[in-house]
C-alpha cells in the first residue's frame, strides 16, 4: 500500500535572506516612488503684464522664491503686454492664474487667491490750477495714463458727472509724455490709477514742479460711494491728508475717491488643497520678500463671503478660514477601508479560480468520507478480487489528495490520510485472511 508523502524543497539560508531584503527594498522603493509623487511640485502658468513692467518682476520674485522655499506648486511666468492681455489670456484658458485688476476684461471665469495691492484713482491737476472739483473739468481735456486699461473707470466718471455733456475730452497719454502735455496745455489735467507705494507717488511728485507755497491739486471723486454700489469693481476710498507731501501737507485733507483691487486669480478647476498649499506658500514668500518689495505690503486676503464681488477659490477660502486638512484627515478612510475591500477582493477571485478550476459550485465528497465508506465495504467483500478494486480506489483517493495538497488549502494533510489508509490495510489484510481460511474449510468438509 503507498504512503502519501510529500516532497519538499528547502531554500539555502543565504538564499532566503536575499530574498526578504529584496522583497523589502522593492517595498522601500514603492513607498519612496508613491511619496514622492504625492509630494511633488506643480507647476502653473500665470499670465501677467504691467504698463510699466513692475508686475512681471514682483510675480518672478515671487516664483524664485517658492521655489527657494520648496513650495508645492512652481509659477511658469508669461509676461504679456498688460493687464487687458492677461484677462484674455486667462479666460481663454491658456494660463492657470493671472495678475488682474477687479475692473479690467473678463473675470467671469476667475476665483480669487490673494489681493496684492490696491489701485487708487488719482485725479491731479497741476499747482495753481484753478479746477479744485470734477465740475470744473468743463471744457477740458483729461490726460489718461494707460488709457485703454482705464477705460471702464474713464465711462463710469462720463456717466455719474455728465462729462460729454461739459465737453470734457479724455486723451490717453504714455506717463513719460505726461510733463510735456501738462506744459504745453494739452491736457489740464492727469488721470493715474496706481498703488498708494512710494514709487509711484515719487513719479506723480516729479511731474510737477513744486515748492513749499505750490503744490498739484487733487480732485475729489465725491461721488465714490454712489459709484461703488453701482460698480462693484470699485470701492469709495479716501487718500490720506499729506500723501503726496508732509509738509505742509498735500493734500491738506483727506481726498475721497475710487479704488480697485489687483488680484491674483486662478481656475475654479484646480484642486483645493493645491491652491490652499500655495496660498500659504504665497504669504511665507511674500513675507521673506516685503523688505526688498514695500509694495507687498498690501499683500492681503480676498473678500471670502459669498457675496463677494470676485468669488474666492475654495482652496484659498480653506487657508484664510484655518480649514485645511491634513493627508492623514483626507486619506484616513481609504486607508482604513483599503485592506479590508483588498481582502475580500482576493476572497472573492481565490472562490472564483477555485470555482473554475474545478468545474463545480459544490466541494467534491471528502476523502476521509470516502475512505470511511471503504471500510464497510471491505468487511463485507466476498471475494480477493473486490479487495483489489478496493485497494484500487483507496490509491485514486491518495493519488488526489496528493495532486491537491499544493495549491488547495482544504486539502488533508499526509499524517491524517496515512492512518486511515493504514486502517483500512490492516482490514484488507485481515478480510483476506478470513476468506482465505473459509476457503480451507471447504475442501476439508466435502472429504467428510
Amino acid at each position: 500500500m503507498p504512503r502519501l508523502g510529500k516532497e519538499t524543497i528547502k531554500l539555502p539560508i543565504w538564499l532566503r535572506i536575499v530574498v526578504i531584503v529584496g522583497l523589502a527594498t522593492l517595498a522601500t522603493a514603492a513607498g519612496l516612488i508613491a511619496y514622492r509623487w504625492y509630494v511633488r511640485p506643480v507647476t502653473l502658468s500665470i499670465a501677467v503684464g504691467s504698463f510699466d513692467g513692475d508686475a512681471p518682476k514682483i510675480v518672478s520674485a515671487l516664483a524664485s522664491r517658492l521655489v527657494v522655499n520648496n513650495a508645492p506648486v512652481r509659477l511658469k511666468v508669461v509676461e504679456t503686454s498688460g493687464l487687458i492681455e492677461s484677462a484674455a489670456t486667462f479666460s481663454s484658458g491658456k494660463a492657470d492664474l493671472a495678475v488682474v485688476r477687479g475692473d479690467v476684461g473678463d473675470l467671469s471665469q476667475a476665483q480669487a487667491i490673494v489681493v496684492l495691492a490696491q489701485a487708487v484713482a488719482v485725479l491731479v491737476a497741476p499747482p495753481g490750477s484753478a479746477i479744485t472739483d470734477m465740475a470744473a473739468l468743463k471744457r477740458t481735456t483729461v490726460g489718461v495714463v494707460a488709457g485703454e486699461t482705464n477705460q471702464k473707470l474713464v465711462d463710469v466718471l462720463r456717466r455719474t458727472y455728465d462729462l460729454d455733456r461739459a465737453n470734457v475730452a479724455f486723451k490717453s497719454v504714455a506717463l513719460d509724455q505726461v510733463r510735456r502735455a501738462l506744459e504745453t496745455k494739452e491736457i489740464r489735467a492727469v488721470l493715474f490709477v496706481m498703488p498708494l507705494s512710494d514709487k509711484y507717488l515719487s513719479l506723480v511728485r516729479g511731474l510737477f514742479p513744486q515748492n513749499a507755497k505750490t503744490a498739484p491739486v487733487l480732485i475729489p471723486i465725491e461721488s465714490a460711494g454712489a459709484i461703488a454700489e453701482k460698480e462693484r469693481a470699485y470701492e469709495s476710498f479716501d487718500i490720506p491728508k499729506g500723501t503726496l507731501r508732509g509738509s505742509p501737507p498735500v493734500p491738506e485733507d483727506d481726498v475721497t475717491t475710487l479704488q480697485t483691487a489687483f488680484y491674483l486669480v486662478g481656475k475654479k478647476s484646480l484642486d483645493n488643497d493645491m491652491i490652499a498649499g500655495f496660498t500659504q506658500a504665497l504669504a511665507t514668500a511674500r513675507r521673506d520678500l516685503l523688505a526688498e518689495l514695500p509694495i507687498l505690503a498690501q499683500f492681503k486676503a480676498p473678500d471670502t463671503d459669498a457675496g463677494a464681488y470676485l468669488p474666492v477659490h475654495a482652496g484659498a477660502a480653506e487657508f484664510y478660514n484655518g480649514s485645511q486638512v491634513s493627508f492623514l484627515d483626507k486619506w484616513s478612510n481609504a486607508i482604513f477601508l483599503a485592506p479590508m475591500a483588498l481582502g475580500a477582493l482576493v476572497t472573492v477571485v481565490a472562490a472564483a479560480w477555485r470555482f473554475l478550476r474545478s468545474g463545480e459550485l459544490k466541494p467534491t465528497r471528502p476523502a476521509l468520507d470516502t475512505l470511511y465508506a471503504l471500510g464497510q465495504r471491505i468487511r463485507h467483500a466476498g471475494s480477493a478480487s473486490e479487495l483489489l478494486e478496493i485497494e484500487d480506489q483507496i490509491d485514486n483517493v491518495l493519488r488526489a489528495q496528493r495532486a491537491r495538497a499544493d495549491d488547495d488549502e482544504q486539502a488533508l494533510d499526509a499524517a491524517t490520510l496515512n492512518v486511515a489508509a493504514h486502517r483500512l490495510e490492516n482490514l484488507i489484510h485481515d478480510r483476506r485472511a478470513a476468506l482465505a481460511a473459509a476457503g480451507s474449510e471447504a475442501p476439508q468438509k466435502a472429504k467428510s
